[in-house]
């Protein structure tokens, strides 16, 4: 006898967000008529936090009290005991999305490294024993509602060069002499819209072979015992091949992958901020790097 379980939305994309309800339908295919002890739905959204193996030791007990941090935990009872008939079966279900309690609000879908914040719907139909239960789960995706962005954006100026570099006097003596300027549109960035800016090689002793651009993930987790902060590369792009030209713009874009940021995050139990670094690789495979901070929101 197969029993088949399947949750389908109202909403083809998936998104949701705080405040709305969530509908859909439980679908059942059955191939024979089959008994059941009812039929239920759990909306749940989690906070998962992970502390990395190289920090178990230091924060032992960090690492023993970092539980998950409950966000939505909704039960439903779909339907009460009885059968179910050859065929499909649909059970209509809506659920507020609303957070009941601390921190009171629905944090965006995020999947990181340590820090990982998903929202499911678990479908149950109960079995006896022998029969055993069939689950079915289904994730959908939480945004912020996008906010008036700032009427403003101020550019960000760099300069790379071997005094600009936190070397001692006798390490820059072996640096090759070279500079490099850009400009950053602004470290302030919706999700949804790609980093922007350009650089400009201005003069090198070596010649460049490659310059690269990474976004870099910062999580950190804790609790009052302590805080452990990890940074991991999420993406690696290549925005120059070869030796660049003098004195030429190089454009800079970078679009941010989905599900893998979010809009910067700080709260009292975790943090999720990003990163850029700016590579420069050289012939001789000296490599220089500078980082940016910067803030990502969601706007409309």
């Amino acid at each position: 006898m197969s029993v088949n379980v399947e949750i389908k939305l109202r909403r083809a994309n998936k998104i949701y967000y705080e405040g709305e309800t969530i509908s859909g339908v439980l679908q059942i295919t059955c191939g024979s008529e089959i008994k059941h002890d009812g039929i239920t739905l759990l909306l749940e959204g989690l906070v998962n936090l992970t502390i990395s193996n190289k920090n178990v030791g230091i924060f032992e007990a960090l690492y023993n009290s970092v539980k998950p941090i409950t966000l939505l935990n909704q039960h439903s009872d779909l339907a009460p005991s009885g059968k179910l008939p050859i065929g499909i079966t649909e059970i209509p279900f809506e659920m507020p999305l609303i957070c009941p309690k601390e921190p009171k609000i629905l944090y965006e879908t995020y999947h990181g490294v340590f820090v990982n914040i998903t929202y499911l719907l678990k479908a149950e139909v109960k079995r006896s024993f022998l029969a055993k239960s069939v689950f079915k789960a289904q994730q959908f995706i939480i945004q912020y509602r996008p906010v008036r962005p700032a009427e403003t954006k101020s550019e960000i100026s760099f300069s790379i060069s071997p005094e600009t570099l936190q070397k001692t006097a006798k390490e820059r003596i072996s640096i090759p002499r070279f500079l490099i300027t850009g400009v950053l549109d602004s470290t302030e960035t919706c999700v949804t819209q790609p980093f922007t800016g350009s650089l400009t090689v201005h003069h090198t002793e070596v010649p460049i072979k490659s310059i690269e651009m990474q976004l870099v993930r910062v999580e950190t987790c804790g609790c009052a015992e302590g805080f452990a902060r990890d940074a991991t590369e999420i993406q690696n792009i290549q925005i120059a091949e070869g030796n660049v030209c003098p004195k030429i713009a190089v454009p800079i874009y970078m679009t941010f992958p989905r599900l893998f940021t979010c809009p910067t995050l700080i709260t009292k139990n975790f943090k999720v901020e990003f990163e850029i670094n700016l590579v420069v690789i050289f012939g001789d495979d000296y490599l220089v790097t500078e980082n940016f901070q910067i803030m990502l929101n969601r706007t409309s």
